[in-house]
C-alpha cells in the first residue's frame, strides 16, 4: 500500500512552479524576510565552553587538547568547531518551515574542489559529518557568519564583510530562482567547474590538480609499506588494531553499486593508519587504508571516519534513526552533483563509519587567499553552490517564492552575520580564558 504522505509530496512536486512559488511566498507570513536578521543571544544560554565540552564527550580525550588549541587560534578557527553551539543558538528561533538536506557545517572552508568520476574537477560542498534534513536558513546563516569571521581574519573591514555576505545571499537567491525553473534531470547535472570561474577558484583548482594518490604515497607512506609515524597526527595501526576495519570491508563493499564493487574488488589493503586532522571533527576515530590494485603504482587511499549523527538533529522532528554512516553518505549523495564513487558506509566493532576516498584531487580555500576582491567573488560562488544543493534536495520553487528579489533579505542576513560573528568572538575569548584558567588543556601545535 502506498504511503499517503508520499503521494501528497509527489503531487506537490508535480504542481506548477508558479503555484509552488506562491505557496513559498505565503511563508513570509510565518517569518518576515526582515526578521531573518533578528537574532539575539538567549538570556539563559549555557556557558559556551561547557556546551562545546559536552558535544565532544564521546571523542578520544587524549586528542581534545589539540582541538582546543586549534580553536583558540582565532575566532574563525573557533567557529569551525562550534557547530553544536550554533545549533543551540539557532534552534529556538522561527524558520520558514521549508526543509531540505543540510550540510550542517556549511562554513566557507567546507566548500572545495575535487575530482569527479571522469577525472575532471568540480567545486562543491565537501563535508557532511553534520548533514541532516532541516530548514535551509541554518546552512545559509552558518556560511554567512563564516564569511564575516574569515573576512576579518583576512584583513577586511566589517563593511567589506557585510558586502560579501550580501553578495552571497543575492547569489543564493538568483541561483534558487534559476533552479526552480529547471527540469529535474537538468538540475541533477548542474555543476561548477573551472569554466565557471572568473579567478576566485583558480588557487583551489591548482592545488587539487597537484593532490594525487602518488603525492599521498610520498607524504604518508614509508617503506614496508606502512604509514609514517608522525604522532599525534598520523601513526600506523598494529595488526590487532587493523583487523576490525579489514573485517568491515564486506559490509562496505555491499553499500557500493555493482560497478564500484567490481573496481573495489581489484584492490587489496596493505596497511592502515590513524589520522588526526581538521578542527570540527578532531578527536573522532579516523582511519586511513592504503590498497594497491594493478601493482605498486596503482594506489587507492580510503578513509574510514566514525559518525555520530548531526548536532542539529536533536532539534528536528525529522531526525534520522538510520545507521549514522549511511545517513551521512545519503546526505552527501543528495547534495553533491558528483559524489565520490567510493562513498559508502560500514560498521566497525559496533560503531557506524562513513567510508570515502582520502584526499584524491581535493583542495579548499585558505583564509589568506580571501584578501582583496576574492572574498566577495568566492562567496558568490559558495552561495550558488549552496542553492544548488538545497534545490536538489528540497522544493526550489517554494524557497524561491519566499526569497523573492530585492535587498530586504540580503540586508537582514548580512546583519545577522555581523551580529553572530561578534558573538563568536566573545565565545572565543571565553575559550581562551578557560584555557588560561586551566579548565581546558590546550596544545597549540598545528
Amino acid at each position: 500500500m502506498t504511503d499517503p504522505a508520499s503521494n501528497q509530496a509527489h503531487r506537490a512536486i508535480l504542481s506548477p512552479p508558479d503555484l509552488r512559488r506562491t505557496q513559498g511566498k505565503s511563508r513570509r507570513g510565518t517569518l518576515k524576510r526582515a526578521d531573518q536578521g533578528s537574532w539575539t543571544v538567549a538570556a539563559n544560554r549555557p556557558e559556551p565552553v561547557e556546551v562545546l565540552k559536552a558535544a565532544v564527550a564521546h571523542r578520544d580525550p587524549s586528542l581534545l587538547p589539540i582541538r582546543w588549541g586549534r580553536m583558540a587560534q582565532s575566532p574563525f578557527y573557533f567557529f569551525r568547531g562550534n557547530a553544536a553551539l550554533m545549533a543551540l543558538d539557532l534552534a529556538p528561533w522561527p524558520t520558514t518551515g521549508l526543509h531540505n538536506q543540510l550540510c550542517g557545517d556549511a562554513h566557507l572552508i567546507n566548500f572545495g574542489a575535487f575530482g569527479k568520476h571522469d577525472g575532471s574537477l568540480v567545486f562543491d560542498l565537501n563535508d557532511f559529518d553534520e548533514t541532516c534534513r532541516g530548514p535551509w536558513e541554518w546552512d545559509l546563516k552558518r556560511l554567512l557568519a563564516s564569511a564575516v569571521l574569515a573576512g576579518r581574519e583576512a584583513g577586511h573591514t566589517d563593511a567589506a564583510c557585510s558586502e560579501a555576505a550580501s553578495r552571497c545571499v543575492q547569489a543564493y537567491m538568483a541561483g534558487m530562482n534559476r533552479f526552480a525553473d529547471m527540469g529535474i534531470v537538468e538540475l541533477s547535472r548542474e555543476e561548477i567547474g573551472p569554466h565557471n570561474d572568473g579567478g576566485a577558484l583558480a588557487p583551489i583548482f591548482e592545488k587539487a590538480r597537484r593532490d594525487t594518490p602518488q603525492k599521498l604515497l610520498e607524504k604518508a607512506i614509508e617503506e614496508g609499506p606502512r604509514f609514517r609515524n608522525k604522532e599525534p597526527f598520523l601513526r600506523p595501526l598494529t595488526d590487532e588494531e587493523s583487523w576490525p576495519f579489514l573485517a568491515s570491508f564486506p559490509e562496505y563493499h555491499d553499500t557500493l553499486g555493482p560497478a564500484r564493487q567490481q573496481v573495489l574488488a581489484g584492490y587489496k589493503p596493505v596497511c592502515l593508519g590513524r589520522r588526526v586532522a581538521g578542527c570540527g571533527s578532531l578527536g573522532v576515530m579516523d582511519v586511513l587504508v592504503l590498497a594497491f590494485g594493478n601493482g605498486p603504482d596503482d594506489p587507492l587511499f580510503l578513509e574510514f571516519k566514525a559518525q555520530y549523527g548531526s548536532v542539529w538533529a536533536r532539534y528536528l522532528k525529522e531526525a534520522a534513526n538510520t545507521h549514522a554512516g549511511c545517513h551521512a553518505a545519503e546526505g552527501q549523495h543528495r547534495m553533491q552533483t558528483w559524489a565520490d564513487p567510493f562513498l559508502g558506509w560500514t560498521t566497525v566493532t559496533g560503531a557506524p563509519y562513513l567510508v570515502k576516498q582520502w584526499s584524491d584531487h581535493k583542495a579548499s580555500i585558505e583564509v589568506q587567499d580571501l584578501a582583496g576582491v576574492v572574498l566577495g567573488d568566492y562567496l558568490e560562488l559558495c552561495g550558488t553552490v549552496l542553492a544548488k544543493a538545497h534545490a536538489r534536495s528540497g522544493d526550489p520553487a517554494q524557497i524561491a517564492g519566499y526569497l523573492g528579489q530585492g535587498d530586504e533579505l540580503p540586508e537582514a542576513l548580512s546583519s545577522f552575520a555581523l551580529r553572530y560573528g561578534n558573538q563568536v568572538t566573545e565565545d572565543w575569548v571565553r575559550l581562551k580564558e578557560a584555557i588560561a584558567q586551566g579548565r581546558l588543556e590546550s596544545w597549540n601545535h598545528s
